[in-house]
Parts: structure tokens; C-alpha cells; sequence
């Protein structure tokens, strides 16, 4: 896992479902609401479509390595014939980066076909995929994704209904997940009972969408509807939304990954009533009460840091500024292999603009640092632009402990921040000054909604699990 890690954290994996009960097509509307879910995973997609009353069981599928735009064209798209289906961008926390575990999965089985789309992260998956391989199972990928499919479909053929067995299911899998499953007639979205990847409802005419946030149904123009609770099943048949939330836990126990309002979700998303975008103001505001400095200029690092800095600016009165060009061509950081190829790329992806920062004392405002090579990198470069002090301020507490749970937290010895004091990771940053949101603010920023902090406190909202598997199949 070593190769793929980098400054910036991973951002899981996009799901979208769509099913049009007045029979029209869906793939091409897949294809926007996966645009808008590009930024949760850009290593590959796949779409998965069937036409419900067409022969039942034939599902066309695509899928493949690269981008949204580089895998589907209009000629593909208009031959995806289905008013049924679901999609997928990814970007790996466990498996091999290879086409073979791209998703969506399609599964052909004696009930018929199955189509699933994951994102999270098991932390059973070895003895779950263990227990299914000794009782025949022969597995095609090395994703966690492909033991769920294996579990729904064995349980599928003891129950009445493709959703009692992904209610049987889940009480098997553990960890983090958002799943959209297609059977021949019906569309099924599931929420894993902690809340920790988000998942949401849209509605458009005579069409029910599912999707990992709300930016994707503003895309295709479709209404809001709500969030999949926290261990909601929902189920979409016959033009209607059937839920089952027996498997909900109560609110206290659950813990959402906190990182969705920091950084992962689009800015312009709502998860569980939240605002991404009014979390990140509010995550500034409170990094310049805390951490208050005197300064010219406050800068947000593009474009996960310009929320908390205009909530920054906002706060302490300093003037907030834009001081970095974005190459919008250059990939995320994370993408490139080996550190030499990553450091290489801050460059490459980000300048800092000298008439704007020369003889400034700057605040710049980022959303974490993992490592710190990144950031080092970006002090020294407006340094290099003419800055007369750079004072850094993160919009979450600092890194100390690994992510089991579908965030790709490297191992707490390459984390900057473990056993070392703010004052050491400042100096080696290059900083004048740094301050960090505290865990308790974390918290405030979403409402009191109930997060999970294990990779800043390790308290986990279930037993993490007693060996690190994570990215044991990447080779």
C-alpha cells in the first residue's frame, strides 16, 4: 500500500443507482451522476444496465481503468440499453489496482443476476472470503465488494425476496459501506448501521435515483428526497420506496466519518442534513478563534482548504485571498506512484502567485497533513513567492492512528503527527506557526452528529480488528 499513499487522503469509492419505472433508458443520466461523484475515486468506473421489460437476467455491462470520460463515449452509452442500473467510481483501499476490480460486479446465479456497487471498507473480508472459498466459492477479484455479492446471492436463494437477503446479509459484514444493488426488478440501497459512508434518495418524474451525495442528483436535475438512514435498507420497486430500519442502532452509538465534511464530499453536498460546505466555514471560524495570528492574508491550499479559509477570513477580519493557480489538468496528488513522482506533482498541480503573497504574513488553511510532505512543499513555495511568514491552520485534529474503515490512513509510524509535539511537526513543515481543529470542534462543526474520531483518538465506534489487513491483496 506503501506506493499509493501520499500526502492527501484517499477518497473511497462513488455509488449511483438509477431506476425509471417509465422504461427510459438510464445509462447516460449514470454517467453525469458518476461525473459528479469523480472526485470520491478516479482510478475506474463501470456502469451495469438492464431493461426490466426486456428478458429477464441480461445486463450490459462496462467498465474499465481511467476516468469517467476516458471509459464511457456517446457510442458506448447508447448502446447501454436498461431503465435499471447502477454505477461506480473507485479509487482502491483494499484490492489491486486492475480492471478485474473495477466495479459495478455482476453476478449470474440460479435466482438470476445481481449488480452491486460498494463503497467502504470490510474488516471481516479475509474470514468471510476464507469461509466462502472452502465452501466452493471461486472469486474473481481481490475486493471486499465481490464477498458481499458471494453473501447476497447465497442468502438470496433461501429467502423470498432479494432484500431479506441483503437484511441477512449485513448483520454478516462488518465494517464500512454503502451499497446499491440491482436484481432483475429492483433497485436496493443499504447504509451500514454506524452511518460511516453516506448515501442518499433522488427522485426525478418517473425515476428513483440512489447516489453517495446529493452534488450527483443536482447533476441530473433531480429532487432531493432524503438520506438513507444509518442501517436502512430501502428497497425500489413497483414506482415506490419500501424501508426497512430493523437494523438501525440508536443515534449515540453511531460514528459518520468525520472526513466527509473535511474533505471528501463535495462542497456543495448534504449529508444527514448537513451542509459540507457551511461545516467547512464553521471548521475555519473556529480554527481563527483557537489558533488566532496576526496576518496580511489568509489562503486555502486548493480546493479542500478554501472553505475553512474564507470561514478563516471571515472570523478574524484578515482579508482572504486567492494565492495559488491550479493546474484543473493534473490529477489528484495521491494518483501518482512513488514519492519522487508525488512530490514532483505539487509543482506540477499548484504555484503560488508572488503579487499576491510578497511581503505578507499568510495564514494558509489545509484540510490535513498526512505525511507533510505536501505540505512542506507548499510553505516553501510562498516562501519562494515572497511570503514574509506562513502560519499554518488545519481544519481537522492531527493524525495519529490508522483508518480501518474505508479512509486510506497509512500506518501510524509514517504519520507526521504520531509522537511528535505540534511544535516538532511545525518545524519540520517549515511553518512559523501551526494550529490544529480540535476533536471537540470536530464535532461542533457537524452539529453534535455523532462522528467517528478513531484516527485522531482511536476510539473506534466498533473493535477495529487485531491485524492491519489493509491492502493485503495489492501487489
Amino acid at each position: 500500500m506503501e506506493s499509493k499513499c501520499d500526502e492527501k487522503l484517499h477518497e473511497e469509492c462513488g455509488v449511483f443507482g438509477m431506476y425509471d419505472f417509465s422504461g427510459k433508458d438510464v445509462a447516460s443520466s449514470i454517467y453525469y451522476g458518476l461525473f459528479a461523484l469523480q472526485h470520491r475515486g478516479q482510478e475506474s468506473c463501470g456502469i451495469a444496465v438492464s431493461d426490466t421489460f426486456g428478458p429477464k437476467g441480461k445486463v450490459t455491462l462496462h467498465k474499465d481503468m481511467g476516468l469517467v470520460h476516458e471509459v464511457f463515449n456517446k457510442d458506448i452509452l447508447d448502446g447501454m440499453k436498461g431503465n435499471i442500473g447502477v454505477g461506480h467510481t473507485r479509487y482502491s483501499t483494499a484490492g489491486m489496482s486492475t480492471r478485474e476490480n473495477a466495479q459495478p460486479l455482476v453476478i449470474n446465479y440460479v435466482k438470476g443476476i445481481l449488480g452491486l456497487a460498494h463503497n467502504g471498507n470490510l474488516i471481516n473480508a479475509n474470514e468471510l472470503r476464507n469461509e466462502l472459498a472452502y465452501t466452493g466459492a471461486i472469486f474473481q477479484t481481490t475486493i471486499d465488494s465481490e464477498v458481499i455479492a458471494y453473501l447476497i446471492a447465497r442468502e438470496r436463494i433461501n429467502t423470498h425476496s432479494v432484500e431479506d437477503a441483503v437484511k441477512r446479509t449485513i448483520p454478516k459484514i462488518k465494517g464500512a459501506y454503502a451499497l446499491v444493488v440491482m436484481s432483475p426488478r429492483k433497485l436496493i440501497g443499504a447504509r451500514d448501521p454506524f452511518g460511516f459512508k453516506p448515501l442518499c434518495i433522488g427522485k426525478r418524474d418517473d425515476a428513483y435515483i440512489l447516489a453517495s451525495e446529493s452534488c450527483a442528483l443536482d447533476t441530473i436535475n433531480a429532487e432531493f428526497v432524503r438520506d438513507v438512514k444509518p442501517g436502512e435498507i430501502v428497497t425500489i420497486t413497483d414506482g415506490k420506496i419500501v424501508s426497512d430500519t430493523s437494523l438501525c442502532i440508536d443515534e449515540h452509538k453511531r460514528g459518520r466519518c468525520v472526513f466527509e465534511y473535511i474533505y471528501f464530499a463535495r462542497p456543495d453536498s448534504v449529508i444527514d442534513e448537513i451542509s459540507v460546505y457551511e461545516s467547512r466555514i464553521l471548521a475555519g471560524r473556529f480554527l481563527a478563534k483557537d489558533h488566532p495570528v496576526d496576518a496580511d492574508l489568509v489562503v486555502g491550499v486548493p480546493e479542500s482548504g478554501n472553505a475553512a479559509a474564507l470561514g478563516f477570513s471571515l472570523e478574524s477580519k484578515i482579508p482572504y485571498g486567492a494565492a495559488f493557480v491550479k493546474n484543473t489538468y493534473v490529477g489528484r496528488t495521491f494518483i501518482k506512484p512513488g514519492q519522487s513522482s508525488r512530490e514532483s506533482s505539487v509543482s506540477v498541480k499548484l504555484n503560488a502567485l508572488s503579487s499576491i503573497v510578497k511581503d505578507k504574513r499568510v495564514v494558509m488553511i489545509d484540510d490535513s497533513i498526512v505525511r507533510g510532505t505536501t505540505c512542506g512543499k507548499i510553505v516553501k513555495m510562498l516562501r519562494n513567492a515572497g511570503a514574509k511568514e506562513v502560519h499554518v491552520r488545519i481544519s481537522s485534529p492531527p493524525f495519529l492512528h490508522e483508518c480501518y474503515f474505508g479512509t486510506d490512513v497509512p500506518s501510524s509510524s509514517q504519520l507526521i503527527a504520531h509522537n511528535r509535539s505540534v511544535d516538532e511537526v511545525c518545524k519540520l513543515i517549515g511553518a512559523d506557526s501551526l494550529g490544529y481543529l480540535s476533536i471537540d470542534r470536530t464535532k461542533e462543526m457537524v452539529n453534535g452528529l455523532n462522528i467517528c474520531t478513531g484516527c485522531f483518538d482511536k476510539k473506534y465506534p466498533l473493535e477495529p480488528p487485531k491485524d492491519d489487513i489493509r491492502g493485503e491483496y495489492i501487489q
